[in-house]
């Protein structure tokens, strides 16, 4: 039986000369695990300088916030470019206020759930947007160490192909499919391991973020409430002198 991908007897077992002497299927999960470990890492710092640049924007906008400049101007500035974050929150909530007193909303609690629900539709859009691809990270940290472990079953394979086509259990015989089950072993777990701490840590700092979000668009709510029944009220007193 012709033994693919392995080498003769006391080959050279580097890493380099493993992956080149192991079997088409084995050198598939290699490359597969090292590019998911790749991107694994991409993705983790791009997500932590991404979610560092979100925190200096909310510290930003909470400055601005409650610095007691006018909602119409924060509003007129941050409708002319696309907001995110706080943001995001802040400029849904007064669209749908500005909307509802043009139109003559004359339903304080109607208009109150319109404004929560308009927030509650950009923290999610947002909270989307902040998760996005950590599911991969997820994915890789529970799927990598089994796709090693397929890769470790084929390189074992190979050793007993090895065994029986040479009638020897002589270790230089078997040494280079063992190596290289266990290198597809490891890969899986290099992959692996960072991926799961790296989802972890991330998942953690994006719910932080979310937190920030719910948190302000619950005071915001507050303030609008409030205003909603200030405006009301002066309506109806408004009617009455009439």
């Amino acid at each position: 039986m012709e033994q693919i991908g392995m080498a003769a007897p006391g080959a050279e077992l580097s890493l380099w000369a493993l992956f080149m002497q192991a079997g088409f299927v084995v050198k598939l999960v290699m490359i597969g695990l090292l590019a998911a470990s790749v991107w694994s890492w991409a993705v983790m710092i791009d997500k932590t300088l991404a979610y560092g640049r979100m925190r200096r924007a909310f510290n930003r906008f909470e400055d601005t916030f409650w610095s007691g400049q006018s909602l119409e101007e924060l509003y007129r500035a941050l409708a002319e470019k696309k907001a995110s974050g706080m943001g995001a929150l802040f400029v849904a909530a007064m669209r749908e206020w500005k909307k509802s007193f043009e139109r003559g909303a004359k339903s304080p609690i109607s208009l109150q759930t319109r404004i929560d629900r308009a927030m509650d539709v950009a923290l999610a859009r947002e909270m989307e947007a902040i998760e996005g691809r950590l599911g991969f990270l997820a994915s890789v940290g529970s799927a990598a160490p089994f796709i090693g472990l397929f890769g470790t079953v084929v390189g074992i394979m190979t050793s007993f192909q090895a065994i029986a086509g040479s009638e020897s259990t002589n270790l230089a015989v078997v040494a280079p499919g063992i190596a290289e089950a266990l290198l597809a072993t490891a890969l899986g777990l290099v992959a692996a391991i960072p991926a799961v701490i790296g989802y972890n840590k991330l998942i953690a700092d994006a719910g932080k973020l979310g937190a920030r979000m719910e948190g302000f668009a619950d005071e915001f709510s507050a303030i609008l409430s409030r205003q909603i029944d200030e405006r009301m009220n002066t309506g109806g007193r408004a009617q009455a002198a009439q």
